[in-house]
């Protein structure tokens, strides 16, 4: 199969799907790897790289999507690429397709074979753990009088304390947020509502973190005296309340932060919205606001580096078995199918805009569904 790797197109994003070591891979397994020029310059790795690795080297996108079977990338479609789709081709990436109707109407029109990468992980995106690590890290910047913020050192010095820190949720974002403020030395609550997560947190994090019932009062009870929050609940997108209102701001001391590393317009912080590396905060009723939705871009050699090795399994899946085989042996690949040859197979995009969808397992017309791979 030819395996095309484009170059991000979208601002200030950095990363790329594939490193050199990747490319050796399938070229291991009979593949031919197309990369983009310049794919992988922003995240450390150079063309020659590519090349000694056995890729060829394409001067622009369109060569990637004329000459490629499946075409993989870290981010959406953007629409400049909507005319160089052709049907059938099979496409991975992380399309986010709930919250972009337009996207998937250009999916299905041209028919292609799309898989949404942020959808494939049993263990969890690596994206995930680089968000919220630096999402805490941002945080702390936020509280500094650069952007706004109080003037408030996460850590303290003799004499002057350090920050009070909420989390929202302790899964995988979450605990690599608090691991950092923990480790800076800020006091930490972090909430969750599953008793056994929190159970668990209490027993691997130092004393500096105590654990707390998520919901609003609990949330409220705590503003007051707190510096610093870390949203990292990925709301359910059918669901108009959020767990932070703008009338809760009221709450909070001026100069104080929310990083919401879920990046959820209209989501769990009703005041959020997206903006970008470049122009990273804003400011409302006196609380400054993080709100980069691809967070994890700023670092793009470490991320890089973990996400092109929990992508490459898929790749190589789809490569040496096709998409069909693929899909049977691995339910979490087969979860991320979006679009298949102009039907609809993805849940949350069918929920959230009032689509109607079939079961992958049906347009894939897998039998013998006890054989299949189920989530766990």
């Amino acid at each position: 199969m030819i395996v095309g790797v484009l170059k991000e197109n979208k601002p200030g994003e950095a990363r790329t799907i594939m490193t050199p070591a990747g490319v050796a891979e399938l070229r291991s397994c009979g593949h031919s790897v197309l990369v983009q020029k310049g794919a992988g310059e922003l995240s450390g790795f150079r063309d020659e790289d590519y090349l000694s690795a056995g890729a060829a080297i394409c001067g622009d996108m369109r060569e990637i999507y004329r000459h490629s079977e499946l075409v993989a990338k870290v981010k959406e479609l953007l629409p400049e690429e909507y005319e160089l789709l052709r049907e059938g081709q099979i496409m991975l990436a992380c399309f986010h397709p709930a919250a972009n109707r337009e996207e998937v109407d250009i999916m299905l029109a041209k028919k292609i074979i799309g898989f949404a990468a942020e959808d494939t992980h049993r263990f969890g995106s690596p994206n995930c753990e680089v968000a919220g690590r630096l999402g805490a890290i941002m945080g702390t910047l936020c509280l500094t009088t650069a952007y706004g913020g109080s003037g408030k050192l996460v850590s303290g010095v003799a004499g002057a304390p350090g920050i009070n820190a909420i989390v929202l949720g302790a899964g995988i974002v979450g605990k690599a947020a608090t691991d950092v403020l923990a480790a800076l030395g800020a006091r930490v609550t972090l909430m969750d509502i599953n008793v056994g997560v929190l159970r668990q947190c209490g027993q691997i994090f130092p004393k500096n973190v105590c654990t707390a019932f998520s919901n609003r009062q609990n949330i409220k009870d705590l503003l007051p005296g707190t510096d610093l929050v870390v949203n990292c609940v990925k709301w359910p997108k059918h669901r108009k309340e959020h767990l932070i209102t703008r009338d809760m701001l009221q709450l909070m001391r001026k100069g104080s932060a929310i990083v919401d590393v879920s990046a959820d317009i209209g989501g769990a912080i009703e005041t959020y919205r997206p903006t970008t590396h470049a122009d990273p905060t804003y400011i409302v009723d006196g609380i400054v606001h993080y709100g980069v939705d691809n967070i994890p871009g700023a670092v793009p050699n470490t991320t890089t580096i973990a996400y092109a090795a929990v992508a490459l399994p898929h790749l190589l899946a789809i490569a040496n078995h096709g998409v069909k085989e693929a899909c049977r042996r691995d339910a979490y690949l087969r979860r991320s199918l979006v679009s298949f040859k102009g039907i609809l197979t993805h849940e949350e995009t069918a929920l959230i805009q009032n689509r109607p969808r079939r079961l992958p397992e049906e347009v894939l017309e897998l039998t013998g569904r006890e054989d299949l791979d189920r989530i766990s």
